[in-house]
């Protein structure tokens, strides 16, 4: 059996693939899943260390039009990013920078309570360099591969003058 540069590509694609989703599942994050009153808010907070980006993941399976406001906040409780949602699911990333702890507060806006689903946490995306450049690499392979292939693939013509 042969093996060609396409074969190889799509290995590495897969491969980094399934890289990048261990990463992800390893990452550190708190899930929790609450009811809020109206006007109601909640907190959770959770241990970041070094510089990197973490991500906030909201969703309200029952969602007919609710809203809610959520704020990060940083080691002195200053404002990182906040944002009001009115979708049934909705994922913010924000850059931190120093360790310690961070708080994701949530607040209901709606006259009714809510249903909500929260996770939190860090994405690792400096560890997803190496399997996002073998994805690359393996992506161009199959490009360049599949450019010689057309390149050299002649299509019949018919005769003009045909009765």
């Amino acid at each position: 059996m042969k093996i060609s540069l396409f074969k190889i590509g799509l290995a590495l694609i897969i491969v980094g693939m399934i890289w990048i989703s261990v990463i992800f599942v390893e990452t550190e994050k708190n899930q929790e899943q609450i009811i809020l009153k109206q006007s109601s808010s909640f907190e959770m907070k959770l241990q970041f260390t070094g510089t990197d980006i973490g991500f906030y993941k909201a969703y309200m399976p029952e969602f007919s039009g609710q809203e809610i406001f959520i704020q990060i906040l940083d080691l002195k409780e200053n404002v990182i990013q906040e944002q009001i949602i009115q979708t049934k699911m909705s994922v913010g990333y924000f850059d931190f920078s120093e360790d310690g702890i961070y708080t994701l507060k949530v607040t209901n806006l709606s006259k009714s309570q809510i249903n909500l689903e929260m996770e939190f946490g860090n994405t690792n995306s400096k560890d997803m360099i190496p399997p996002g450049t073998m994805i690359f690499v393996g992506s161009i392979a199959m490009i360049v591969m599949s450019y010689f292939k057309i390149k050299n693939y002649k299509i019949a013509q018919p005769d003009e003058n045909i009765s």
